[in-house]
């Protein structure tokens, strides 16, 4: 196995691929609609099951659409800026993953918090029956979204480093 050293690690890693490239590539627009699709369906499943309407609705609107925003947020983040941070790559892969986690966890809880309030101030909260599921909806999505974009983004800019140029048969 031939390491080749490169200056910038990220250095083709979200550019196209030749033809049979078996080398995996992080593409923004593919990981924002599978993070918001992925809890959607598996949200309005646990919905259908339970025959909770509410399930069903926050599984189209609060836990999709804050999944896919924070990986979308994220994503940008990553492909602008995290790979002229060494620590995000060189770190241990769970403890990186974790990090990040925690973060989109604690993103989520501070939009529940303004949503809540805001909405509270605005609107009547009884009027707004589904303001009570952000304090779950919005943390997990964050949780889930967050932990799912850094792995796959990590992992395909560790494989393009370590081993571009090689076949990985």
């Amino acid at each position: 196995m031939n390491k080749i050293n490169y200056p910038n690690q990220t250095e083709g890693v979200y550019g196209i691929k030749g033809a049979g490239s078996r080398a995996k590539t992080f593409v923004l627009w593919r990981e924002v609609v599978m993070a918001y699709v992925a809890p959607a369906i598996m949200a309005g499943i646990g919905g259908l099951v339970s025959n909770d309407k509410g399930l069903q609705i926050g599984a189209l609107t609060t836990i999709g659409g804050t999944s896919a925003l924070v990986a979308l947020i994220l994503g940008l983040w990553l492909c602008s800026r995290g790979g002229s941070k060494q620590w995000i790559i060189s770190a241990p892969r769970l403890v990186v993953v974790g990090m990040f986690a925690l973060a989109g966890a604690l993103l989520g809880l501070f939009a529940a918090w303004v949503t809540s309030d805001l909405l509270g101030i605005i609107i009547p909260r009884d009027y707004l029956t589904w303001v009570d599921r952000v304090w779950i909806d919005f943390p997990l999505s964050g949780l889930i979204a967050s932990t799912i974009v850094i792995w796959r983004w990590r992992l395909a800019v560790t494989t393009n480093f370590l081993f571009k140029g090689e076949d990985k048969r």
